[in-house]
């Protein structure tokens, strides 16, 4: 079973592309466009476990930080740069999205929304930090440095002068369509430089 944003990525990636994906975990989505999409792609990961994960799949995975390590890519030398679930994790959120979207054509965003209904119910009526599906985490072993919701990432992008090409918003292995920052807890957006 291929999960619903992974299908969605590959929908949007091009057939031949070349791919770069930041914090690519195990190296499934990376295997997955290699198969589907043709693809000729490379990770960069910071966890051992999974880089070694991602070798037991094929995927070429660099151990990294994806907050610094850029020096070494040329300017548009990716067609799509990924950070799925990602993201919220960096420490400098505009120089690694400025980065990417110099080293990519385009860049591809995947993230968890902190303000999704389940998560706002949590936090208002339980008065604890929310756990969900897309937020498994609990405040003491969360990766997770930034807590942000689908408009806060909308709102950033405007505000500097970044291209929303594309975005979908899901909810439990569904689309969602109506009231996203509300009812869904995750998005993903394709982005361009303005």
């Amino acid at each position: 079973m291929i999960r619903l944003d992974y299908e969605i990525i590959a929908d949007i990636i091009e057939p031949g592309s070349k791919v770069l994906d930041l914090g690519c975990g195990d190296g499934e989505l990376l295997s997955l466009l290699k198969q589907k999409k043709d693809c000729r792609g490379t990770g960069i990961e910071i966890s051992p476990e999974e880089i070694f994960k991602c070798m037991e799949r094929g995927v070429s995975v660099a151990q990294g930080s994806i907050d610094s390590d850029f020096d070494v890519y040329e300017d548009k030398r990716f067609d799509y740069v990924i950070l799925n679930e990602s993201l919220q994790q960096v420490l400098n959120i505009e120089k690694v999205l400025s980065e990417s979207l110099r080293i990519g054509k385009k860049v591809i965003v995947g993230i968890p929304n902190f303000c999704d209904v389940r998560a706002r119910f949590q936090l208002f009526f339980m008065g604890k930090v929310p756990v969900t599906e897309s937020l498994p985490y609990k405040w003491y072993n969360t990766p997770n440095l930034r807590f942000l919701s689908l408009k806060d990432f909308r709102d950033f992008c405007f505000e500097k002068g970044i291209n929303i090409e594309k975005a979908c918003y899901l909810s439990e292995g569904r689309k969602v369509l109506w009231c996203t920052n509300l009812f869904a807890d995750s998005g993903i957006f394709v982005l361009k430089r303005g």
